[in-house]
């Protein structure tokens, strides 16, 4: 048998059976960025975005997009989300907008591609409304930096601990 778990003996693609896990709680934070010009993330703080208030409209796609994950993302299981935060913050330093999901569930299996897909879909938003001043905007640096609950229990990401949290 495959050491794969969402394929099955033949090859196939299918998704995991975790009716056997324990329910528990289960958190991930996710991490990433949009790099801006430095006037885009003026005019981002000031609110002055021809769209209007990206950074509000970024949160509540963030939380729309959790809440989605399982139609976006093949295979992952439709889950009973118990908490979605989506923060962003402006570092002027680095002309960048930080932007954090933190998900939970009780359940049987991890929200580690809910806080994932939050934080891209939050990106995705704000470089859709501030497109029209600022082309070149860049996302990147999207990454679990920690998650808890479950078999595999707590994940921390070492790297990050050099990146401070949004909010």
């Amino acid at each position: 048998m495959s050491d794969l778990t969402h394929l099955d003996e033949s090859g196939r693609a299918r998704m995991v059976d975790v009716g056997a896990k324990d329910e528990t709680l289960r958190e991930a934070v996710a991490r990433g960025e949009v790099r801006m010009h430095p006037e885009t993330l003026r005019r981002l703080a000031a609110g002055d975005t021809p769209k209007g208030d990206a950074l509000a409209a970024a949160r509540i796609a963030g939380i729309m997009a959790a809440k989605r994950t399982p139609d976006l993302i093949p295979l992952c299981h439709p889950l009973l989300l118990t908490h979605v935060a989506v923060d962003a913050r402006l570092d002027a330093a680095t002309s960048t907008v930080q932007i954090e999901a933190t998900v939970r569930t009780v359940g049987k299996t991890g929200v580690e591609m809910e806080a994932l897909t939050a934080v891209s879909v939050a990106a995705l938003t704000i470089y859709d409304m501030c497109k029209s001043i600022d082309r070149t905007m860049q996302i990147g640096a999207i990454r679990l930096v920690r998650k808890s609950g479950g078999r595999s229990g707590e994940f921390v990401s070492e790297e990050d601990t050099l990146h401070p949290p949004a909010g």
